[in-house]
């Protein structure tokens, strides 16, 4: 089964089945990276927090009005050979030469998407466009983030070779929905330069790709210990009656993950920070502190950086994403 088989027709099914994360962690992801930034970007990403964290899922939208969109959500590796990480050539047009345009829009363009935006964020600071960073540095966050989802790497994206169907939508928002609120939403990293986005964002998805057989294998076993009726919903989206795993069956497969899915989630804010800030670093850290329309609020910066050093923002209703949840 194709993601190319994904028509205009069934599109607004792809884009849940499909996307990154979800809407709840795109959301999440971007607003956490905000707070591991440096002091310099902090008053304008601060102050920009809302339309950040708001836009994140955005490219998900766009493949519903752009049908080239989807291929940069993914990479099928397992379509390039049995060591794909040492056969497909970091630079795009080195890989295009050795595979060819066709064949890489096919099975997707994940990784050089994100070093296309590393440099799109680099020029929007270089020109001290306020709109333009805050629009190029959500989109790049969502990218970075479906960089973290295992079925993002794999031809097997929803679990569909192997009798799992649904399997992406388990992991990516099913999950994450049930078990947000016990998630540990905190980090102390601190966002580091990249020498090179592109050996960079490869090293995160080989990682990422490695997560996959614990993935199905966790799927197959929690299975055991659950009944056709018991494993899986019924619900009505899209004008038709479709199947998703059960609440009771994703806490099961969280909790035989173990961290994994909190992990991934926190590793991605971790590098979004770290490539808001290469992108920043590169167009020679200019002053964004002139691109505020009014002084950001320092006090509640500091009170929202410290509730999450502390694995508060969600007690404390300060994680936009959960205060919205049952409105997108």
């Amino acid at each position: 089964m194709n993601r190319k088989l994904f028509t205009l027709s069934v599109i607004l099914i792809a884009v849940v089945v499909v996307s990154g994360w979800g809407f709840l962690v795109h959301r999440t992801i971007a607003q956490l990276a905000i707070y591991e930034l440096p002091r310099p970007m902090q008053p304008f990403f601060y102050a920009n927090k809302d339309s950040l964290v708001y836009s994140a899922p955005r490219p998900d939208v766009r493949r519903t009005q752009d049908e080239s969109e989807g291929s940069k959500h993914y990479m099928d590796m397992e379509r390039f050979g049995e060591n794909p990480f040492k056969e497909v050539p970091h630079d795009f047009n080195e890989a295009v030469a050795k595979y060819s345009l066709d064949t890489l829009n096919k099975y997707g363009t994940l990784p050089y998407v994100v070093v296309e935006y590393v440099d799109r964020l680099t020029n929007a600071f270089r020109s001290q466009n306020a709109d333009s960073i805050v629009f190029y540095a959500a989109d790049l966050s969502h990218y970075i983030s479906d960089a973290h989802v295992p079925l993002h790497t794999s031809i097997n994206f929803d679990g569909q070779l192997t009798g799992q169907h649904g399997l992406h939508d388990l992991w990516e928002t099913t999950v994450p929905e049930v078990e947000i609120t016990n998630y540990h939403l905190s980090s102390r990293h601190k966002a580091k330069y990249i020498k090179s986005p592109s050996d960079e964002i490869w090293k995160i998805i080989e990682h990422t790709f490695s997560l996959l057989p614990e993935m199905f294998a966790k799927e197959t076993e929690v299975s055991k210990n659950f009944t056709e009726a018991t494993k899986y919903r019924w619900e009505v989206r899209w004008g038709k009656n479709r199947r998703f795993y059960t609440e009771a069956f994703a806490k099961q497969y969280s909790k035989a993950l173990k961290s994994s899915i909190n992990d991934q989630l926190v590793a991605s804010s971790n590098a979004v920070a770290d490539f808001w800030y290469t992108a920043w670093v590169n167009a020679g850290k200019p002053n964004l502190n002139k691109l505020l329309e009014k002084p950001c609020n320092k006090k509640a910066f500091k009170a929202e950086r410290k509730a999450f050093l502390k694995n508060e923002l969600v007690k404390k209703r300060i994680l936009i994403a959960t205060q919205r949840m049952t409105k997108d």
